[in-house]
């Protein structure tokens, strides 16, 4: 199974993750491992705070894994009884930008075919950036519309894609 969780900011698409990766992990014996793939950097003591709280609410059952930027190698190497999420997309999308500029459609290919590829389940979440108005500077034109394509390729992907809004889940695919 590989799921896609779509949403704005604070709309309930991360909490949303880690119940239906609890949910795909299953129970008891056979439980799959579940893998928490953080995307997000600790750049500031508020970032730091915020995903301390986020490694806390989620409880001892994850296994926690930070990276930035290499989440197609991971996923290529994910196996079957693993369930990983990956929080989220977005960030990670902004990490290639800023540290391998001009290879972003290269990096977003890869990632595709590392989720069409993958033999562990997935659930990836990412931002939908493409609601609000059209960004005034072009680099932020640029991150909406990579933000966007990468939406689409993953969705293309998915096997299931959820849009998350007021934390109510609507089934998109």
């Amino acid at each position: 199974m590989k799921v896609l969780v779509l949403g704005g900011a604070k709309s309930g698409k991360s909490t949303f993750a880690l119940a239906r990766a609890e949910e795909l992990a299953g129970e008891g014996a056979g439980r799959a491992e579940l893998i928490f793939l953080a995307t997000a950097r600790p750049g500031d003591e508020e970032m730091a705070a915020r995903i301390a709280a986020h490694r806390k609410e989620r409880g001892p059952a994850w296994r926690t894994k930070e990276e930035p930027l290499a989440v197609a190698p991971f996923l290529e190497a994910a196996r079957p009884g693993q369930v990983v999420l990956v929080d989220c997309l977005t960030v990670w999308l902004a990490n290639v930008m800023a540290e391998r500029e001009d290879q972003e459609e290269a990096e977003m290919e890869r990632l595709a075919s590392a989720v069409a590829a993958a033999e562990a389940g997935l659930v990836l979440v990412a931002n939908e950036v493409g609601l609000g108005i059209v960004p005034v500077n072009a680099l932020a034109r640029r991150f909406r519309d990579l933000a966007g394509r990468l939406n689409q390729m993953v969705a293309a992907r998915a096997t299931e894609v959820v849009l998350v809004t007021a934390g109510l889940a609507h089934r998109l695919k």
